[in-house]
């Protein structure tokens, strides 16, 4: 819901993306804004261009022309979108617009009338008929047309694999249905067939995505093709066996979930579970028009813990939401004490154009949404704290992310997603580690959000 890190956008990130160009090459630039799903978006269009014979710009003044991938999921990240729309016609002059923000043209025109085309979210083949009519293609069938393979915005030993597109659920407070529909499922061999191709090309974890992954299949009946069926247990078991770590976002705690947690404990899948569960006070999740029985949640957790003890559990909240009272919010801080989550993240309820969320009465002040989210982040800190303190001893297999010119090496345990959890810091003896590279570290210290350990 906001720009992706410097180190993920494709107009910042130089290195990531520079392609050796030919002479009388076009080339397209790319920014990409919003959450990983978009990510994913941006490098099908930049590989389907690099196929078509296009370059890859790393900056604005290199490209003939720049696709700007937005998102429109809360007001501030529209903002954020028209102010990147702006910097790109300011520093190129030739924008093409697609992603989220783009099912609202009119929106976006509006404000910067200069924009080629608008295109909505996952609109391939109309994002490429947009650049083909502002830069027209020049491939050279003898260099172009076989890419080596697909083009990757994340770093080379990680990446990103959307299962599904768009969503069932009515929640009053998201938008996202209505940009990007209903459940739309892969099918199974066509993930796996990517995830293959992944793996082989020397990615060493695959971070699941869509906005409903629990559901995935349900829209086709959990087809089986080819050997492969849209489950997303038994996709979760067939990724497990390509030897890479596979993490699980945007899972929603359906009953079927408690079935993925023997595969954790088996370690063909990463013990960890990314949950929107959004707030735990029934009522406000009436008002959400979201499942609301958290009683049954709490025995879930219960449940997944005693299969799988070293299970980690992150989710995100919403405080102030139309009508919370103080009670409730209490509550969720109670919940909070109980469910003992491990990675927590939080926002503050904002207005989002076409969200049912904005019609319900009572909307709580901003200065006390400021002063609950700043409880709910201290109650937060407090137990990530605690339960980063009681690993200090133990031995972590780590991912290493980046080796800096010092020679500290940045690393995840299975328990940090990339770029939204915490990280693990190796002070010395790094000389013979790699990016990518998979070790097993002893946990000297614990801070807040990260660790810091040493090799053995």
């Amino acid at each position: 819901m906001s720009t992706n890190p410097p180190d993920l956008r494709p107009d910042l990130a130089r290195a990531r993306v520079t392609d050796t160009s030919r002479a009388g090459q076009p080339t397209i630039g790319m920014v990409s804004l919003g959450c990983p799903k978009a990510l994913v978006d941006s490098e099908r269009i930049l590989t389907r261009l690099r196929a078509e014979g296009y370059g890859i710009s790393p900056d604005y003044s290199g490209a003939d022309a720049v696709i700007v991938n937005t998102c429109g999921f809360l007001d501030s990240a529209k903002a954020e979108s028209l102010e990147a729309i702006g910097e790109a016609l300011k520093e190129n002059g030739r924008v093409i617009v697609t992603g989220c923000l783009g099912a609202e043209p009119e929106y976006i025109t509006g404000v910067h009338p200069k924009v080629l085309a608008v295109t909505g979210p996952h609109q391939y083949e109309q994002v490429l008929d947009a650049v083909h009519g502002a830069v027209p293609p020049s491939p050279d069938p003898f260099v172009d047309l076989l890419p080596a393979s697909s083009v990757k915005l994340t770093p080379r030993h990680y990446s990103y694999l959307k299962i599904s597109e768009g969503c069932n659920h009515k929640c009053k407070f998201c938008i996202i249905p209505d940009m990007r529909g209903r459940l739309a499922s892969r099918p199974a061999f066509a993930v796996m067939r990517e995830a293959e191709k992944l793996v082989e090309n020397g990615v060493r974890e695959l971070l699941v995505i869509s906005q409903d992954t629990s559901a995935y299949g349900v829209d086709i009946k959990h087809a089986e093709d080819r050997g492969h069926r849209a489950h997303i247990t038994d996709l979760a078991r067939d990724l497990g066996s390509l030897g890479a770590w596979v993490r699980l976002h945007y899972v929603y705690p359906y009953p079927h979930v408690r079935q993925l947690i023997p595969l954790m404990a088996e370690g063909l899948v990463l013990p960890y579970l990314d949950i929107p569960f959004q707030h735990s006070h029934p009522d406000v999740l009436k008002r959400m028009a979201r499942p609301a029985h958290t009683s049954k949640t709490l025995t879930e957790i219960a449940a997944w813990r005693d299969i799988c003890p070293d299970i980690t559990l992150r989710s995100t909240f919403i405080v102030g939401y139309p009508g919370e009272t103080e009670a409730e919010f209490q509550h969720l801080l109670d919940w909070m004490d109980e469910a003992q989550l491990d990675r927590v993240g939080c926002f503050k309820y904002e207005n989002v154009d076409g969200a049912r969320s904005n019609d319900l009465p009572d909307h709580v002040a901003e200065e006390v949404k400021q002063e609950r989210w700043e409880r709910f982040m201290e109650k937060a800190q407090a137990i990530s704290e605690a339960k980063l303190a009681a690993k200090v001893g133990s031995v972590q297999e780590v991912i290493v992310d980046d080796i800096d010119a010092d020679g500290i090496a940045t690393c995840r345990t299975k328990a940090d997603a990339p770029e939204i959890d915490g990280n693990l810091f190796i002070d010395e003896g790094t000389e013979g580690l790699s990016v990518g590279d998979i070790v097993s570290v002893t946990v000297d210290e614990a801070g807040e959000y990260d660790l810091w350990g040493r090799l053995g």
